[in-house]
C-alpha cells in the first residue's frame, strides 16, 4: 500500500504539499471543500455538514451530489495515486495527521504553552505557535463558516497568544527586540480598538526607553476612541498614561486586597519594637545613616517564643501602616507550628494571594515555579504590604517575597529565620517577654486600672506569675473577669498553688491546666474535641456539635464557658479558634482521655460531607449528580446538619468553610473513608469551578480518583476520570483532560450511562479547545446513549449542545430545530437552568444568522430562568449578549446599559469572567466584545459626558 504525506496551511493564503510537491488549487469550491476537511484532519466529515460549510445553509441543487462531485475533483487535483480523500458512510476523510495542518498544529502548540509549568518552555511553544502564522487565516478561501466562524476564533488565539508571549518577556526582563515591536505597532494599527493589544505596545515602549513615543501612541488611541466610540480609554490604559506622565514604570492592574485581621483591643506596650519597625519605613526620598537608600524589598521578620505575641504586634503594626501601601494588604497563616503538622506549602499560599488578586484561573500557570514568577510580575511597581504569621521556616517564606521595591513583608514564626536575615537582607525584631509594666498596663487593660490599683499587691503577684507572656496574662485576666466579685488575691494564691513562676514555654501547660481544670465537664470534653480534633484553627456550632456527638443547643453553653475562660475565641460571630499552643494541649489532651476520637473524626466528616451535598443541590449546576435527588441521611445520629434558606447562603457556607472543607478531605483520606472522599470532591466541582479555584477543584478530583480505586468502584472511578477531565480542561490541559476521559471510559465498559456522561464531558472539553466539529460528534454519541437509556434529562442537555454546536458549524436551520427541541424537553422536565441554556443558545444562533431582533427575546427568556435560578455568571454573560445585539444594531447606548448591569452582577467575578464573556462575543462579532471590554469600567468623564447629553 503506497501512503502518501499531505500538509495543509491555511494560515495565509492556502498552501498545499502532497509528498513535499506544491499542489495548485483552482480558485472556487475546491479550496473550501479541502480546508474544511484539513481542519477535521483526519476524522470523518458528515456530508450534509460539509456541504453547509462550502455552500452555506441554501446549497443549490442536491447537497448530496454537489459533495460526491467536488470531492472527485479534488481527487483528481491531488494526484492519481492513493486516494487522499476517504468516503465512509455518509461522510469522508482527508488523510493527513494533525500536524499536517498548520491551524491545528497552531492549536496544539497553544494547547502545550498553557499546560507547561516552565516560562522558557511557554515561550518557546508560543513562538513556534505565533511563526506558523503568515496572514489573513483561510485568504482567498469563499466560505462563510470559515470566514464567520472558524477565522476569528483562530485570529483571537493568535492575539492572545502574542500578548502572553509579550507579557512573558517584559516580566522576565525581557521586552521584545525591534522586529517585534515594529510587528506589535502594525498589529495595533489593524486592531485600531483591541485596547489589551495597545496596553502591550505602551509597555514595550516604555521598556524600549521610548515613553515620549508611548505617550504619543496613547493620545492616538485616546482620540480614536472618542472619534468612533465616544468613550475613554479603559482603566488600564489610563493608568499606564498616569505613571509614564509620571515617569514611573507602569503597574499592574488587578484588585485591591484588603485582607488584614482588625487590630486587637486590649494591646499594651511593646514600644521599643513598635519604633523599631517604624523605623523601617523612612521615607524613599530619604536617606537613611549611612546615606544610602533603599533597593530591595523591605522585609521584617517578628521572632520568639510561642505565646509571646507576634501576631498580635504584627497585626498591630501593620494596621497602623496599611495606608502607606495603597495597593492593598494580603495576610496568611502558613500554621508552621500547627498540632498536626498541616502546615500551608508556599505552593499553596501562592495561589490563595493570585486568588487575592482576583487573577483569571486559566491564567494561573501550572507549577509552583511559574506562579510565584506570575506573582512576584503582579507586585512589581506596587505598594503592597504581605503579612506571613507563623511560618515554619525561611524555605516556607522566601518564594512569598516580592521581587522589587515598593512592598513590605511582616513574618512571624519562633525560628530566628536567620536564612531570611542573611540572603534577603530581613530586618530581624526580636519579641522578648513583657516587661513588668508593660505586663501591668495589659492587665488593667483588660480587667480596669480601678481594680488594679485596688489590688496592687495582688496584681504584681499574677504579672510575676504570668511571667510576662501575653497568651498566660490574657488567660488569667479572663478568668478574673468572669469572676468580678472575687479579690484578685484568691486568684492569686490559686496560681502561687498551682504554678511557680514561669520559666518556658513547656510551662504555658500549667496556666492551661489550671485554667482547664476549672472547666465545667461539657466544656473540658467540647474543648479537647474541637480545639484537638479539628483539622484547621476555627470551626462553628455545628461543627462543635457533630465533634460532641450532641445536639447543637448542647453546645452553646460550654462553647460560652470556652469563651470566657478565653481557651477559645469568636473572633466573627458563630466561628470560634484558639492559639496553635491550646491546639496542641487539646490534643495532647484528647489522646489521654477520648476513646471515641476517631468516631468524632468521622462525625465531623459526615458533616462536611452531607452539609455540602446539602448546599451543593442548592447552588446547582452538577446535573450529572443526582438532579433533584434528595441526600441520604448521616449514618450517625450524633452529625449535625447546617440548613440553607437559600442559595446565596449555601454558596456563603462554602466561601467560609473552604480551607476546612479541603482539609476534611484530607483527614478523610487519613481515615480510609474513601466513599465520603469522593462524595465532598463532588459535591465542592460546581462550587471550586464558579470561584474560579480550578487548582484545588483538580486536587480534589485526583483525591477522588486515588479513593476510587481503592474502593474498586468502577462507577466511582469512571465519574472521578471524568471530573477530573473537566477541571484539567479549565486549566488548559487538554491532552491530560482526554487521557482521563479515556480511562473514564474504560472503567464503564457495562455502564452505558457512565459512557454517555463521559462523551458529554468530552463535548464540553473539544468546545473549550475549539474543536466544534470533533465536540459535536461527542454530544451525538453521548444523545445516542441517553436515547437508548430512555434518559430524557441527558438526552434533553445533549441536544442542546447539538443545536449551538450545528449553529457554530453553520447549519442554522438544524440548530434552530435542535434546540428547540430541547426547549421542549427542558420545560417538560422542570430543568430551569438548562432550559435557559437552551433559550440562549437557540440566541446565539439567531444572533449568528444575522437577526439580532429576533435574538434578544430569546436572550431575555434566558435572562429570567437565570435570575429565577439564582446564577448571576450565566445571567451577566447572557445581558452581555443582549448589548452585543444592541450592539450590531447600532444603538450603542442600549449596549452600555446592558453591559453596565452584566457587570454590576459579576461583582468579585468580574475579573475572572470578563475575559470568558469577552472570548464568547468575539465569536459573534469582534467589535462588539471589545466593546464590551471598555465600556465596563466607564470613567468618570464619561460619565458626565453621558448625562450631560440626556443619555440617563
Amino acid at each position: 500500500m503506497t501512503f502518501r504525506v499531505l500538509t495543509v496551511d491555511v494560515l495565509g493564503p492556502l498552501r498545499v504539499t502532497v509528498d513535499g510537491r506544491p499542489v495548485e488549487l483552482p480558485a472556487g469550491r475546491l479550496r473550501a471543500l479541502l480546508a474544511v476537511l484539513a481542519m477535521s484532519a483526519g476524522r470523518t466529515v458528515p456530508t450534509s455538514r460539509l456541504a453547509t460549510a462550502v455552500w452555506g445553509a441554501d446549497t443549490p441543487g442536491d447537497p448530496g451530489t454537489n459533495v460526491r462531485t467536488n470531492v472527485k475533483r479534488l481527487r483528481r487535483a491531488l494526484g492519481p495515486a492513493a486516494p487522499l480523500v476517504v468516503a465512509g458512510p455518509g461522510a469522508y476523510r482527508l488523510a493527513v495527521d494533525r500536524d499536517g495542518v498548520d491551524a491545528l498544529r497552531f492549536g496544539c502548540l497553544l494547547d502545550e504553552a498553557a499546560a507547561t509549568p516552565d516560562p522558557v518552555v511557554e515561550q518557546s511553544r508560543l513562538a513556534a505557535a505565533l511563526a506558523l502564522w503568515r496572514g489573513t487565516p483561510f485568504d482567498g478561501i469563499a466560505s462563510d463558516w470559515l470566514e464567520q466562524s472558524v477565522a476569528p476564533a483562530l485570529q483571537e488565539r493568535y492575539l492572545t497568544a502574542l500578548e502572553r508571549r509579550v507579557d512573558l518577556g517584559l516580566a522576565g526582563g525581557a521586552p521584545p527586540g525591534p522586529a517585534e515591536l515594529a510587528e506589535l505597532a502594525g498589529l495595533a494599527e489593524r486592531h485600531p480598538l483591541r485596547e489589551s493589544l495597545w496596553a502591550r505596545l505602551l509597555r514595550v515602549l516604555e521598556a524600549a526607553g521610548r515613553p515620549a513615543q508611548a505617550l504619543e501612541r496613547y493620545e492616538l488611541i485616546r482620540r480614536r476612541l472618542a472619534d468612533e466610540l465616544g468613550a475613554d480609554p479603559s482603566p488600564e490604559l489610563r493608568e499606564l498614561h498616569a505613571t509614564l506622565l509620571a515617569g514611573g514604570v507602569p503597574r499592574g492592574g488587578g484588585a485591591v486586597p484588603r485582607q488584614l485581621p482588625a487590630a486587637i483591643d486590649g494591646f499594651a506596650g511593646r514600644v521599643a519594637e513598635l519604633a523599631a519597625l517604624d523605623a523601617l519605613l523612612r521615607p524613599p526620598d530619604r536617606a537613611g545613616p549611612d546615606g544610602t537608600r533603599a533597593r530591595s524589598p523591605l522585609t521584617a521578620v517578628i521572632t520568639g517564643t510561642a505565646g509571646v505575641g507576634k501576631t498580635t504586634l504584627a497585626v498591630q503594626w501593620a494596621n497602623r501602616v496599611a495606608d502607606r501601601f495603597p495597593d492593598g494588604q494580603l495576610c496568611i497563616d502558613l500554621r508552621g507550628y500547627g498540632p498536626s503538622g498541616e502546615a500551608v506549602s508556599s505552593a499553596a499560599a501562592i495561589r490563595e494571594f493570585l486568588d487575592a488578586l482576583q487573577v483569571p484561573p486559566q491564567r494561573i500557570p501550572e507549577g509552583p515555579a511559574a506562579q510565584a514568577g506570575l506573582y512576584r510580575s503582579l507586585l512589581a511597581g506596587r505598594r503592597m504590604l504581605i503579612l506571613v504569621d507563623n511560618a515554619r521556616d525561611a524555605d516556607q517564606v522566601v518564594p512569598l517575597l516580592p521581587g522589587t521595591p515598593g512592598c513590605l513583608t511582616i513574618v512571624t514564626s519562633r525560628d530566628q529565620l536567620a536564612g531570611l536575615v542573611m540572603s534577603h537582607g530581613a530586618h530581624p525584631i526580636t519579641l522578648g517577654l513583657l516587661p513588668p509594666d508593660e505586663a501591668r498596663r495589659l492587665l488593667a487593660l483588660r480587667l480596669g486600672a480601678d481594680r488594679i490599683t485596688a489590688e496592687a499587691e495582688a496584681a504584681e503577684d499574677i504579672v510575676a506569675r504570668c511571667a510576662g507572656l501575653p497568651l498566660a496574662l490574657a488567660i488569667v485576666a479572663a478568668r478574673a473577669a468572669i469572676h468580678p466579685a472575687h479579690p484578685l488575691a484568691a486568684l492569686a494564691d490559686k496560681l502561687r498553688d498551682g504554678l511557680s513562676a514561669l520559666e518556658s514555654t513547656a510551662d504555658m501547660r500549667a496556666v492551661f491546666s489550671w485554667s482547664y481544670e476549672a472547666l465545667s465537664d461539657p466544656a473540658a470534653r467540647l474543648f479537647r474535641l474541637v480545639a484537638g480534633l479539628h483539622p484547621v484553627r476555627d470551626g462553628t456550632i455545628a461543627t462543635a456539635a457533630s465533634l460532641a456527638g450532641a445536639p447543637a443547643s448542647r453546645v452553646r453553653a460550654p462553647l460560652a464557658e470556652l469563651t470566657r475562660a478565653n481557651l477559645l475565641s469568636e473572633h466573627v460571630p458563630g466561628r470560634y479558634s484558639c492559639h496553635d499552643l491550646l491546639r496542641a494541649y487539646a490534643s495532647e489532651l484528647s489522646q489521654a482521655h477520648d476513646t471515641d476520637r476517631d468516631a468524632a473524626r468521622c462525625r465531623l466528616v459526615d458533616y462536611y460531607v452531607h452539609t455540602a451535598s446539602a448546599a451543593q443541590r442548592l447552588v446547582g449546576g452538577d446535573v450529572e449528580d443526582g438532579m433533584g435527588a434528595g441526600a441520604a441521611a448521616p449514618g450517625d445520629p450524633g452529625v449535625r446538619m447546617t440548613d440553607f434558606p437559600g442559595r446565596d447562603e449555601a454558596m456563603a457556607w462554602f466561601e467560609a468553610e473552604r480551607p476546612a472543607l479541603l482539609a476534611t478531605l484530607g483527614l478523610a483520606e487519613d481515615l480510609r473513608l474513601d466513599r465520603q472522599v469522593c462524595r465532598l470532591a463532588r459535591a465542592l466541582f460546581v462550587f471550586l469551578h464558579g470561584r474560579g479555584h480550578w487548582h484545588d477543584r483538580a486536587e480534589t478530583q485526583r483525591a477522588a480518583v486515588a479513593a476510587a480505586g481503592r474502593l474498586g468502584d468502577p462507577v466511582e472511578q469512571s465519574r472521578a476520570y471524568r471530573n477530573l477531565a473537566f477541571a484539567l480542561a479549565d486549566l488548559g490541559r487538554f491532552d491530560e483532560a482526554h487521557r482521563s476521559l479515556d480511562l473514564a471510559l474504560e472503567r464503564s465498559h457495562d455502564d452505558l450511562a457512565g459512557q454517555a456522561w463521559t462523551h458529554y464531558r468530552r463535548d464540553i472539553v473539544y468546545a473549550l479547545q475549539g474543536r466544534e466539529a470533533d465536540a459535536l460528534d461527542a454530544a451525538r454519541r453521548a444523545y445516542e446513549l441517553f436515547d437508548e437509556l430512555g434518559d430524557q434529562v441527558g438526552r434533553a442537555i445533549a441536544l442542546t449542545d447539538l443545536g449551538w454546536y450545528q449553529g457554530r458549524l453553520g447549519d442554522h436551520g438544524q440548530a434552530l430545530e435542535l434546540c428547540e427541541q430541547a426547549l421542549v424537553l427542558h420545560q417538560k422536565l422542570g430543568n430551569l437552568a438548562y432550559e435557559a441554556h437552551a433559550w440562549s443558545c437557540l440566541a446565539d444562533v439567531r444572533l449568528r444568522m444575522g437577526d439580532p431582533a429576533r435574538a434578544i427575546p430569546c436572550y431575555h427568556r434566558a435572562v429570567d430562568l437565570f435570575r429565577r435560578f439564582d446564577d448571576p455568571y450565566a445571567e451577566a454573560s447572557t445581558l452581555a449578549h443582549v448589548g452585543a445585539c444592541h450592539h450590531l444594531a447600532g444603538d450603542l447606548e442600549a449596549a452600555r446599559e446592558q453591559w453596565r448591569r452584566a457587570y454590576a452582577l459579576l461583582g468579585d467575578l468580574a475579573s475572572t469572567a470578563v475575559d470568558q464573556i469577552h472570548t464568547q462575543l468575539t465569536i459573534i462579532d469582534t467589535s462588539a466584545a471589545d466593546a464590551f471590554r471598555r465600556h465596563l469600567d466607564p470613567s468618570p468623564e464619561v460619565e458626565r459626558r453621558r448625562v450631560a447629553t440626556g443619555n440617563s
